[in-house]
C-alpha cells in the first residue's frame, strides 16, 4: 500500500479517567472514502473531531499528507465538515451560506460568486441560492452543507451522521449522491455513521468502531462476508450463529462439528485451531429453502413464522432448538408454519469466527 494520507498513530483520547479512543492506529489513502462505524460511544466521532482538531488527542499523532496537524486550530486544517444538524445560518441565504467559508479566508468577490455557483450547480440548487434555510426541505439543506464544506476545495471532507434527520428515501438518495461526488470529483472523505447499510452501501472502506478501538477495517464485502469477530458479524446486518466446535482444517477446508452433532463443511483459511469453539456465520440470504446441495450442506428445520416483505419472505426457522432466520424468494409463499423443510448452502456461503471471551461485548 502507499504511503497513507491521513495517518492516526498510537491515537488515545480520554476525558478524565474515561478513555473513549484507547490506542488506535488507522490509515487512509488519498481519494478513499472510508466509513467509521460503530455503536454510541464506540469512539468514531470522538476520533472524527481529533482530525477535524475540535478535539487535542491525549496521546498519539495525527498527520496528513506526512505532515502532524494535530497541534493546529481547525481552520489551518483545510478540511470541510459537515455535521448532522448542518449547521447552516439561519439569517443567512443559500449562497450567502456556501460563501461564509470563502469570506473567512479573503477571497476576492468575483472569485467567491464563481465558486459559490458552480459548487451549488454541482448540488442541483443554482436556482435556489437567494432562499433561506426554511425555505429548503431537509434534503436540500444538506446538500447546502456539504455544498459550503466544499466550495474552498479542502483536501479532506468530514462528515459526522450527515444524513441521519432525513427520511429513509431522501436518505438513500443522498447517500448515492454523495457516492457519486466523492467518485466524480476524487475526494477523501471520512464519514461517520451507525447505519450498516449507509456504510455498506457509500464506502471503499469500513472501520468498524467498539470500545475505543477498531474491531476490524476492510471492504464492504470483507467485513459482511468474512467478520473476524462476533461483534462484528452481528453488528454489521443480519446473521445467524451457530455454536460448534473445529474438527479439522486442511486445505482451506475446514469441518465444523455443530452443538447437535452434524458436521458442517466451510471454506476458510481462518486463523482457528481443531478442537477450538467457534461461531459460525450464516447470512440469512445465503440460506436457501428444499434445495437439496449434493455437494454443500444440507440441515433440517421447521417453519415457526413468515413476514412478507414485498421481494422477498422472511422466514423463521427451528433448528435443533435455535432460532434461524432466511430470506425466501416470493414463491414459497405456499410455506405454512410447522412445514418441515431443508435448508442448504455452500462451504463458500458461511464462515466461521472464535467464540467470544465470557467478558466481550457484543451488540445488544
Amino acid at each position: 500500500m502507499n504511503n497513507p494520507f491521513i495517518r492516526f498513530d498510537k491515537v488515545s483520547k480520554a476525558f478524565g479517567s474515561l478513555t473513549v479512543v484507547d490506542n488506535l492506529d488507522l490509515s487512509i489513502q488519498k481519494g478513499e472514502f472510508v466509513s467509521m462505524l460503530g455503536p454510541s460511544g464506540s469512539g468514531k466521532t470522538t476520533l472524527l473531531m481529533l482530525l477535524a482538531g475540535f478535539e487535542r488527542p491525549t496521546g498519539g499523532t495525527v498527520s496528513v499528507d506526512g505532515k502532524r496537524i494535530d497541534q493546529l486550530p481547525p481552520h489551518k486544517r483545510n478540511m470541510g465538515v459537515v455535521f448532522q444538524n448542518y449547521a447552516l445560518f439561519p439569517h443567512m441565504t443559500i449562497a450567502e451560506n456556501v460563501a461564509f467559508p470563502l469570506k473567512m479566508r479573503n477571497i476576492s468577490t468575483s472569485e467567491i460568486q464563481d465558486r459559490v455557483k458552480r459548487v451549488l450547480d454541482m448540488v442541483q440548487l443554482g436556482a435556489m441560492l437567494e432562499r433561506k434555510p426554511s425555505q429548503l426541505s431537509g434534503g436540500q439543506q444538506q446538500r447546502v452543507a456539504l455544498a459550503r464544506a466544499l466550495v474552498f476545495e479542502p483536501e479532506v471532507v468530514l462528515m459526522d451522521e450527515p444524513l441521519g434527520a432525513l427520511d429513509k428515501q431522501l436518505r438513500e438518495r443522498m447517500q448515492l449522491d454523495i457516492r457519486e461526488l466523492h467518485h466524480r470529483l476524487g475526494l477523501t472523505i471520512v464519514f461517520v455513521t451507525h447505519d450498516q447499510s449507509e456504510a455498506l452501501t457509500m464506502s471503499d472502506r469500513i472501520a468498524v468502531f467498539n470500545r475505543g478501538k477498531i474491531e476490524q477495517i476492510g471492504t464492504p464485502s470483507q467485513i459482511y462476508d468474512h467478520p473476524s469477530s462476533q461483534f462484528v458479524a452481528e453488528f454489521i446486518g443480519e446473521t445467524n450463529l451457530l455454536n460448534g466446535k473445529v474438527s479439522s482444517q486442511k486445505n482451506g477446508l475446514m469441518q465444523i462439528r455443530l452443538a447437535n452433532g452434524q458436521d458442517i463443511h466451510v471454506d476458510a483459511d481462518a486463523p482457528l485451531q481443531s478442537g477450538q469453539d467457534i461461531r459460525l456465520s450464516l447470512r440469512p440470504e445465503r440460506l436457501r429453502l428444499n434445495i437439496a446441495d449434493t455437494s454443500g450442506n444440507n440441515m433440517a428445520a421447521t417453519v415457526r413464522d413468515i413476514v412478507y416483505h414485498g421481494d422477498h419472505l422472511r422466514v423463521v426457522l427451528d433448528f435443533a432448538g435455535q432460532s434461524l432466520i432466511t430470506k425466501a424468494d416470493r414463491h414459497f409463499q405456499s410455506l405454512k408454519i410447522a412445514d418441515q423443510v431443508t435448508l442448504s448452502f455452500a462451504p463458500a456461503d458461511c464462515w466461521p469466527i472464535a467464540a467470544p471471551a465470557n467478558n466481550a461485548q457484543v451488540p445488544a
